[in-house]
């Protein structure tokens, strides 16, 4: 049977969110269609002209978060 994997199932494999079955799968359509290995090498593309960044919290938003949850589970816990 042939499977169709859709661009959001290769945008998954891409960011290795895929289960090991999903990921051979992946791979092996990948070699042999065209179409998909294409499919595949364009968002591939996308994906790396992505800029790289890595984004922190103030120490005032943890600060707003422990709170909260601390005044949630004191609530939970009455």
């Amino acid at each position: 049977m042939q499977q169709k994997f859709t661009p959001n199932q290769l945008i998954q494999y891409l960011y290795h969110e895929t289960g090991v079955c999903d990921t051979l799968s992946i791979e092996e359509k990948i070699d042999e269609d065209i179409e998909v290995r294409e499919t595949y090498e364009s968002l591939a593309d996308a994906y790396r002209q992505l800029p790289k960044v890595k984004f922190s919290p103030s120490a005032q938003s943890i600060r707003n978060i422990l709170r909260y949850s601390e005044h949630t589970a004191l609530t939970e816990q009455a």
